[in-house]
């Protein structure tokens, strides 16, 4: 696979029934954080607030990667339960729908996050 130079070229180098699981995922994160914007790093589709990455997400054969760091892994543990996890990841199986909700929240979750280490870092820069 060549590599990507926007979220559109990734998404199109996947059969359609796991493209159309990336553009949902994309969408819903848009939708929480609409003042981001679209990248790729790290070879992956990435969203940006600030500068700074928001969460990014992959496609694999049998599911679809999340990354929204391991603050929101821990934060949101419980509603993670029936989903394979890591530090950082969470992994939604090709089965089942993704969560729309659920990656909303912890989209918004980060967010905050941003916005916290952005207060203290201009409080400690004063």
């Amino acid at each position: 696979m060549i590599a990507a130079k926007n979220i559109d070229e990734y998404i199109m180098g996947f059969p359609e029934d796991l493209a159309i699981k990336l553009e949902k995922l994309r969408q819903t994160i848009k939708k929480a954080a609409p003042n981001s914007t679209e990248a790729i790093s790290y070879a992956i589709p990435t969203f940006k607030l600030d500068g700074k990455n928001l969460v990014h997400f992959a496609g694999y054969k049998t599911h679809i990667g999340f990354y929204p760091g391991s603050g929101a892994i821990e934060a949101f543990k419980n509603e993670l339960a029936a989903y394979n996890l890591s530090k950082g990841t969470v992994q939604f199986p090709m089965d089942k729908p993704i969560p729309s909700v659920l990656v909303s929240n912890m989209v918004k979750f980060c967010i905050l996050k941003i916005r916290e280490q952005l207060v203290v870092k201009k409080k400690n820069n004063d």
